[in-house]
């Protein structure tokens, strides 16, 4: 079965940087666009950034251009979100997702936690 484990998250100060990452498995992954979404407490889940398949495109939400970048591992069934000048606004579980089969699959997510 499809499964997306993240790690990395953790507590960081305004200005820091963090790389995250999702253990993806029990499906193609090579042949897969991921993505990394994000949901801050009493918010709605927002999508951040995506990646294609072979990683010839990625795409971002404005608020992270610049600053965040997505990357993936296909040879170890890995997608990574590096992180950079880190705001408060950042804090949020973030949750890695895929689209298989037409159904949506998500992790469980990391914490990432933006102090001042």
């Amino acid at each position: 079965q499809v499964q997306l484990v993240e790690s990395g998250g953790g507590l960081v100060q305004s200005g820091g940087s963090l790389r995250l990452s999702c253990a993806a498995s029990g499906f193609t992954f090579g042949r897969t666009m991921m993505k990394w979404y994000r949901q801050a407490p009493g918010k709605e889940r927002e999508w951040v950034a995506s990646i294609s398949r072979f990683s010839a495109t990625t795409d971002y939400a404005d608020f992270v251009k610049g600053r965040f970048t997505i990357s993936r591992d296909n040879v170890k069934n890995m997608v990574y979100l590096q992180m950079t000048s880190l705001q408060p606004d950042d804090t949020a579980v973030y949750i890695c997702n895929c689209n298989v089969g037409g159904s949506d699959y998500w992790g469980q997510g990391t914490q990432v936690t933006v102090s001042l």
